[in-house]
């Protein structure tokens, strides 16, 4: 493997993190019973940042203007990671595990619009399409009702789409600042500034709640460590070595894996109008990643 190009290397890097994003979503719908939303994510990403200074105690050094760079970029990135999941841990509240994933799928179809906006440029056709068919996909998931008098989508729901848009401007950031920065500092940097926003609101902005529980302790370790301090690291570094919609388009697999998941660890099964609405959202994505229609002006080369 230490053959491969880095593009292959990094890339592989973020399939292995998506899977392990996926598998995570019935942890935290089972630890969230013991505890406040901002609490469990001021416990996670404080145990998360302290792991992350530990590994990195020798290689934050003052780097010059790279150092400035660095910081920058995760005080932006630690906003969006503080935003994405506060809405996504709190809409798991009112919805099931597999819907929270695939409505957070979304995010690789925002990726694109955002970066339109934020350069420029006109969106793609396929873009277009992709999102017609993403955004059907979301009415058939979501809707309550068994006729569509009007599009209404569940709490739950639209709390985890506006997850979905803070991870999008997340993984843009990464896309700006990791190919110029210490990707050791920014990935501390947006952890700690998770943290502290967790920490900072977690007294006032919504009732305290903490029992201590096997469930509890179990899910702040597993995603304090493998899917933030781990996972985001990996993930800063491969970002280094690929565009946002490659990475974005990986990270299409995250609601699959949290699928499977949720079906052998609690029974979560999505049937009938919530399954074709999903396999539309992979749809929309896929298409909006690999724009079959129209010339290419694609990102992923």
């Amino acid at each position: 493997m230490s053959g491969w190009p880095e593009r292959s290397r990094s890339e592989l890097a973020l399939v292995a993190v998506t899977i392990l994003w996926g598998a995570t979503f019935v942890v935290v719908k089972n630890a969230i019973e013991q505890a406040s939303t901002l609490v469990f994510l001021a416990m996670r990403f404080s145990l998360a940042s302290a792991a992350l200074l530990l590994m990195f105690r020798r290689r934050l050094r003052w780097q010059g203007h790279l150092r400035w760079i660095s910081l920058q970029g995760g005080l932006l990135a630690g906003l969006c990671l503080m935003l994405g999941y506060f809405f996504q841990t709190l809409g798991l509240r009112y919805t099931t595990p597999s819907k929270s994933a695939f409505v957070t799928g979304l995010t690789t179809v925002l990726v694109p619009f955002l970066s339109a906006l934020v350069y420029r440029r006109a969106p793609h056709l396929s873009e277009g399409i992709g999102v017609v068919v993403a955004t059907a996909g979301l009415a058939l998931l979501t809707h309550p009702g068994g006729r569509f008098n009007s599009f209404a989508i569940g709490y739950g729901d639209a709390l985890t789409l506006c997850c979905a848009v803070a991870f999008a401007c997340h993984i843009l950031v990464l896309g700006r600042w990791s190919p110029v920065s210490s990707f050791e500092l920014l990935s501390v940097t947006q952890i700690l500034v998770t943290a502290f926003l967790a920490l900072a609101v977690c007294g006032w902005a919504e009732p305290v709640k903490l029992v201590w529980s096997p469930q509890l302790v179990s899910g702040v370790v597993i995603t304090g460590l493998l899917a933030t301090a781990v996972a985001f690291t990996v993930q800063t570094w491969a970002q280094r070595y690929t565009t946002p919609t490659r990475a974005a388009l990986i990270f299409a697999l995250e609601p699959v894996s949290a699928a499977v998941t949720a079906f052998f660890a609690a029974g979560d099964v999505l049937a009938g109008r919530a399954l074709l609405g999903a396999a539309l959202i992979l749809a929309g994505v896929l298409i909006v990643e690999l724009k079959p229609v129209g010339a290419s002006r694609h990102l992923l080369e």
